[in-house]
């Protein structure tokens, strides 16, 4: 009963804001944090799936000199992606069964910093 009431109410809410290149953060807040549209599209992807995997939250991060988006999985198991301004896949450099990610930037807890947190589920 929760992924259905969780299937109806994310299409909803994600289609306020189609079309827009700038996207409110969570919170509420009247600041606009401008992230590109693609993230929001792999946000409202990712709650179409079967059962929905729709992230916990998504934070900013600067790595390497670039933007970075990190996508928090919502379970077990699954890796936490991060990605770029493309929002093309750099690695996960945490989750998964092991929990150190898919060894692709081990480096990113060390180097990246941490921006702000952009986006986060308002489903609990």
């Amino acid at each position: 009963m929760k992924y259905a009431l969780l299937l109806l109410v994310i299409p909803l809410l994600s289609g306020t804001n189609c079309g827009k290149k700038k996207n409110k953060t969570a919170e509420g807040d009247n600041n606009e944090a401008a992230f590109p549209a693609c993230v929001q599209q792999l946000i409202d992807e990712a709650g179409k799936t079967s059962p929905p995997t729709t992230p916990v939250k998504v934070d900013e991060y600067i790595y390497k000199g670039r933007k970075a988006y990190l996508f928090t999985a919502p379970c077990c198991d699954f890796y936490n992606i991060a990605y770029d301004d493309s929002c093309r896949r750099i690695c996960a450099p945490s989750g998964g069964f092991t929990g150190g990610g898919d060894g692709l930037c081990r480096d990113f807890d060390s180097t990246a910093k941490l921006v702000k947190t952009i986006w986060s589920n308002p489903v609990k």
